[in-house]
This record gives C-alpha cells, structure tokens and sequence, in this order.
C-alpha cells in the first residue's frame, strides 16, 4: 500500500522535475498510472471496507461509468458530442478499457475526502448522510475534470466534436460528470447496505484511512503546478486544491476515526 502510494508521488516528482528543468525522466505513461493509482485505491479500499466491499465498489463503479461513457459515446446525451482518440488504447463500444479504471481511482479518493468533509454532519450510513456524501464527492471528482478535462482534450485524448466555451469543453459535460458520479456513489451506499463490513476493518487507523485525500492532494497540486492551459491554475487553486486543503486540514485537525459506513 505504501509502496504504491510512494509510486503515485514519484511519478509526480518525475513530471515535476522534467517540467521545471527540461530533463528528460522515466515515466510509466498515462495507462501505467492509471493502472497504479487504481491499484492503490482498490488495495486501501479491501483493506478499510472489506474486500467483499471493495470489490462490489469497484463492480459498480466499473458497470456505471461504463454504461455512460459508452451511452455518451454513442448519442452525446450524458456529456455532450464526443470521442475518444487512439491514444488510451483497446476500446470496447467506443470507451478505452482503461477508462472505467481511471473512474474508481478518483471515485474512491473523493469518496474518503467527502467522509473527512463531512466527519460529524451525519451517520455514513443515514440517508441523509450518504446523500450528503454523494454530492461532496461528486463536487470533489467534478472539480478534477475542471482542470484535467481541457488539457486532455488538447493532447487529444477525447475529441469535443462541437467544441464548447470552457477551453473548449461544453458545460453539459461537467453536469454528465455529477450525474454519473452521483449515481455510483447513491448505488454504492444502497448496495453496501447488504454486504456487512468485517469486525476487523474498524482497526485501521484515522492516518490510514484518510491515505486517500494525500494522493487526491497529489493530483490537485499537479494541477496547480503543471499545466497545459495557463488559466487553469487558477481554476485549480480555487477547486480541486482548496477540496484538497480542507480535507487535509480536517485529516490533521480532527482527532476522532473517519466514519466509514455500516
């Protein structure tokens, strides 16, 4: 776990390194990270929740983002026109295989950042609660697509066929963006209800269960730092990094165990 959270960093401090002095580093490319920022998340998430629990988290995550991509592939209906480019690889029905990944390795990290958020509003597990918690996640993985949206465009990862008035992206894709993370986090709350945590997974520690909001915190300050788009900094500093800054602050600041559900 901490071997791939150290692997998350120093892919950064590599990007970090090359773009401030022009040297050329090893990278493992977009795929490779993916790949490795996923692992970390489904390895924290069978170690905090249970893997009986994880994996129903990943399954469901996989299933929705999936079944919207292709959806909005297809008709444009959830995120506005749209394609994908060949460099994310195999597709199937016109989504990268490597995209529902891509999905849960945020999806989960802005799911702890939303429980440390919202540590003493509500029980995880009231409605009130995981609904709260839905739409504070869906904020928190809304506010990445913000800055990392446009410059995937620009590489030309995805195509926005019809372009759109945020650096290119139409604002029809930052609500399709709500509307499919809301609803994997909604139908993760009702399905967790059914699979109980183990007795054990209540012992891991407030540090080790917050690990998330760090690499969600990485992700953020890459953004401020390094970007394609030089007003996206701005727009970093004041979304996804002041998410990340107030999950850290209530990481550090709040003694009490990160309540995770019933």
């Amino acid at each position: 776990m901490w071997l791939l959270l150290f692997g998350i960093f120093l892919r950064y401090a590599c990007t970090w390194v090359s773009a401030l002095s022009g040297a050329s580093l090893f990278s493992v490319g977009a795929t490779g990270f993916t790949v490795l920022f996923a692992a970390f998340s489904i390895l924290h998430a069978g170690d905090v929740l249970g893997w009986r629990r994880a994996l129903l988290f990943l399954l469901v995550c996989v299933a929705v983002s999936w079944g919207f991509e292709s959806v909005g592939v297809a008709t444009g209906a959830v995120y506005g026109d749209y394609h994908y480019g060949k460099a994310l690889g195999a597709k199937i029905a016109g989504v990268p295989l490597i995209i529902p990944l891509a999905w849960f390795m945020m999806v989960y990290a802005s799911w702890i950042v939303a429980h440390v958020l919202l540590e003493g509003a509500s029980t995880p597990s009231s409605v009130n609660g995981a609904l709260a918690r839905a739409l504070i996640a869906s904020t928190a993985m809304t506010a990445w697509d913000a800055v990392m949206d446009p410059g995937k465009a620009k590489s030309g990862a995805w195509i926005w066929e019809k372009g759109g008035p945020y650096f290119g992206v139409p604002f029809q894709n930052f609500v399709g963006w709500i509307a499919t993370t809301g609803a994997i986090y909604v139908i993760v709350a009702v399905a967790l209800r059914f699979v109980p945590p183990r007795p054990q997974v209540r012992s891991s520690t407030r540090f080790y269960t917050g690990l998330p909001v760090l690499a969600y915190a990485l992700v953020a300050f890459d953004h401020l730092l390094i970007e394609t788009i030089p007003e996206l900094h701005i727009v970093a500093a004041f979304g996804i990094c002041l998410v990340a800054l107030l999950a850290i602050l209530r990481l550090i600041l709040v003694p009490d165990a990160i309540a995770l559900p019933d």
